[in-house]
């Protein structure tokens, strides 16, 4: 039991941080890193090496995964009763708080696979090995997902050309 205390509390941040992600709702992040964690108490005896963190890690992404299918499945309520004015919008106090809610909201509109590859790989710090072993793909599409979600990645991110309506099309003359 110590030595699963030991080897699993200091990856409780990063799970958060991770099924945050993933979830994009702090409430139902915390209780998927609950979950995870009552299952691997209860599982302990079935890791399969020393370092239990692509084990607990893939325990998390199929409990993130299954929440965001019944998600799907059932649809998203938005509470409008009880809601001040206040909280529909948040003032800015950076540029980089900006930008960084900016990131947020398009690694939210990601393909969940795109997102999860992009949050073990850049986030959470997982080598294309461990985040394979996580999600149960092969290396190759782990970088795959990765290369393909950073372009939709930087496409969402980088500002779009805004028309003027003077520019006019080149026409060829076909003979």
């Amino acid at each position: 039991m110590d030595d699963m205390l030991t080897l699993v509390e200091p990856l409780i941040p990063t799970l958060r941080r991770y099924a945050r992600g993933l979830l994009g709702d702090a409430d139902a992040a915390d209780d998927t890193v609950q979950d995870c964690l009552e299952k691997v108490v209860a599982n302990w005896h079935r890791r399969r090496n020393e370092n239990p963190r692509t084990w607990v890690f893939s325990i998390l992404h199929n409990l993130a995964v299954n929440r965001i299918r019944q998600k799907a499945r059932r649809g998203y309520p938005t509470p409008i009763e009880g809601m001040s004015e206040e909280s529909h919008s948040i003032a800015a106090s950076q540029d980089e708080t900006v930008y960084g809610g900016q990131v947020m909201q398009a690694i939210e509109r990601l393909p969940p696979d795109y997102r999860s590859v992009i949050l073990l790989v850049s986030v959470e710090d997982l080598s294309y090995a461990d985040a394979a072993k996580v999600l149960g793909i092969p290396i190759g599409t782990v970088m795959s997902r990765l290369s393909r979600g950073r372009e939709q990645l930087r496409a969402l991110l980088e500002p779009q050309p805004v028309s003027t309506g003077t520019e006019r099309p080149h026409l060829r003359s076909v003979k």
